[in-house]
């Protein structure tokens, strides 16, 4: 049985993810870094468990929203957004939000270096509640509570161009539909040499399915590729 002063600090954070969980003591182990166990004796058991458990679960969250969401978005270009979303970094930042890390059990010495800021300790203790509620609970809760918070920074990665590799995605596309490979031509240089603009066309079985100019031939040859996957009307995973 926990203390009351600890029920009722884990009664802060449970109106914060708006969950209340059946049994606190989930709740209260995926809090429990392994160096506070190892400076405490009892039956207490660490979160790691629930992290495993948790990364999963958010990375089905985040991979079921996008499949569903962007159906014109390549497996490659969903897998540079999932990996942005799920790591450290990010879910630090989420775990910040709530304050996670003054609800930690951390042994002194961690404690005192400055855990409750890590980002590494403050992931894995977000993936270990994550983990937890959907011990507790169930998917469609998990879903209630960590989809609107995940899908923001879905969207933010998702509309940022750097993850887009046009060239790439039309590649999966034809190897697997066409069997072929793209062929890009340059069909154009104008300008000066130090403000060149490239024209390029795309083929695809020796038919032209798209044309691009750019500063740079990588440049064009991504616009060509955007244009013949407009051209397919598919740009997607089927």
């Amino acid at each position: 049985m926990l203390p009351t002063e600890r029920i009722q600090e884990l009664a802060s954070l449970q109106k914060q993810i708006g969950y209340t969980f059946r049994d606190i003591a989930l709740l209260n182990k995926a809090l429990t870094h392994k160096s506070y166990v190892n400076e405490n004796s009892g039956s207490l058991k660490y979160n790691e468990r629930f992290e495993f458990l948790g990364d999963s679960v958010l990375d089905l969250i985040v991979s079921d929203y996008m499949i569903k969401a962007f159906p014109d978005f390549a497996e490659g270009i969903l897998s540079k957004i999932r990996a942005a979303v799920v790591n450290a970094t990010c879910l630090a930042e989420l775990a910040r939000r709530i304050d996670l890390g003054k609800y930690l059990l951390l042994g002194k010495g961690e404690a005192s270096s400055g855990g409750r800021k890590k980002n590494s300790l403050l992931a894995n203790a977000y993936e270990a509640l994550a983990g937890a509620v959907y011990f507790d609970s169930d998917l469609e809760t998990v879903l209630k509570i960590y989809l609107p918070v995940l899908e923001k920074e879905i969207a933010k990665y998702a509309d940022t161009a750097q993850f887009r590799d046009y060239k790439s995605e039309l590649q999966e596309y034809t190897q697997t539909h066409c069997n072929c490979i793209p062929n890009y031509k340059i069909v154009n240089e104008k300008g000066p040499a130090h403000a060149k603009e490239f024209e390029v066309t795309v083929l695809v079985q020796e038919s032209v399915r798209g044309r691009g100019s750019g500063k740079s031939k990588k440049e064009a040859e991504q616009s060509a590729a955007k244009s013949a996957l407009d051209s397919f009307n598919l740009n997607s995973i089927d």
